[in-house]
């Protein structure tokens, strides 16, 4: 299959911009927002949110959201250009894109807005790419929609991965092994 040329960073950045506009004044929004900022009783990823320094789900969500929302918008815009839903996975963060999880959690209302708005949702797990870096396509597209990302949530990839180094240790420190996947605490005899 032949490579697919990007479209143009102008281009995405004044669709993405006008789609995030569409979404936010659609009429469900407001629930649509409280519902993905309340999901944080499911917000236990080990790897996602964590890579975050001095992580706070009461400070960081609603910061979040934005940012998840922005990505969305980038990943729509270029489906919007292109049509081709692989090259509408864009690189992203790793918190953002966990962000985009919980937002696309609420399947419903993120559909119905989607319709209304007539906006192309994209994200497939297998196909994402979370190998984000300052300086490539996405980044390129999000300053000139919206200027700088906030570079506490738009974490070079490298820098994840030197995270997640971190964080790995520290669970296999406490018995958790590969970073939460499995564990071998023995409940029955844990002291509460």
């Amino acid at each position: 299959m032949p490579e697919i040329k990007m479209p143009a960073v102008d281009g995405v950045a004044d669709a993405a911009k006008a789609i995030l506009d569409r979404i936010e004044q659609d009429l469900e929004f407001g629930a649509f927002r409280a519902a993905s900022l309340e999901y944080s009783e499911d917000w236990q990823c080990f790897t996602g949110f964590p890579v975050i320094a001095r992580w706070s789900l009461e400070a960081d969500a609603a910061p979040l959201f934005e940012e998840g929302l922005r990505a969305l918008a980038l990943k729509a815009a270029v489906f919007e250009a292109t049509g081709d839903d692989q090259a509408s996975e864009i690189a992203i963060a790793v918190p953002v894109d966990e962000m985009t999880h919980a937002m696309l959690a609420q399947a419903q209302l993120s559909a119905r807005i989607a319709a209304r708005c007539g906006v192309g949702i994209i994200h497939q797990t297998d196909q994402e790419h979370t190998d984000y870096r300052s300086g490539g396509y996405t980044h390129d597209c999000y300053r000139a929609a919206w200027g700088e990302p906030p570079a506490r949530y738009w974490l070079d990839h490298e820098e994840v991965v030197r995270r997640r180094g971190v964080l790995a240790a520290l669970y296999a420190s406490i018995g958790m092994g590969r970073s939460g996947r499995d564990h071998t605490l023995d409940f029955a005899a844990a002291a509460v």
